[in-house]
């Protein structure tokens, strides 16, 4: 069984930090625009390019390898005015990529959803569970939040063909108040 929001919960428990305040709510009462861009089995990258109308790059907080798992924080951004889309934290299983797509994800410029499409890596994105969080600092300082709100958010894992897990994944959605 996965732990309650890994492994978003790995990166708290090395810094000492406690989780910020989170709820596990059912899909169907997370409000729009929110419900549309989380609740699904889809790829987030797609998903957000499409919301937002063009590429996506990530920037990672931080990140470590161990036991062949790449664990990252990242802050996925709009590439046309480096606005904060999500605050994700990933666990990959470098093992099940082939050399160049295992470099393309080290090199923590490329979101995975555009490394799974371009390098035709089939898999399938299962949803584990829907979630409203309080944000803490680091999660108001990455979104770039000026004032406190209730974000939304999910943990998912992305399994190939095989349904070996290739990722496990939780994300958070910044205040969204319009279309960009």
């Amino acid at each position: 069984m996965t732990p309650p929001l890994f492994p978003l919960s790995e990166f708290y428990a090395r810094t000492s930090l406690a989780l910020p305040r989170i709820e596990a709510i059912a899909g169907s009462t997370m409000p729009e625009p929110y419900r549309s861009l989380l609740v699904h089995n889809n790829d987030m990258t797609p998903t957000l390019e499409r919301f937002h109308a063009g590429e996506i790059y990530i920037h990672a907080l931080s990140s470590e390898q161990r036991d062949g798992s790449y664990f990252r924080e990242v802050v996925l951004h709009r590439a046309s005015d480096d606005q904060p889309v999500e605050f994700g934290a990933n666990c990959i299983n470098l093992g099940l990529f082939s050399p160049e797509a295992r470099w393309m994800i080290l090199q923590e410029k490329v979101p995975l959803g555009r490394i799974l499409k371009d390098h035709q890596i089939g898999h399938s994105t299962r949803t584990l569970g829907f979630f409203h969080i309080e944000p803490d600092e680091l999660i108001a300082e990455a979104l770039q939040l000026a004032a406190p709100v209730s974000l939304y958010g999910r943990q998912a894992m992305l399994c190939d063909s095989q349904e070996r897990p290739l990722s496990q994944v939780v994300e958070i959605l910044p205040l969204i108040t319009s279309s960009p």
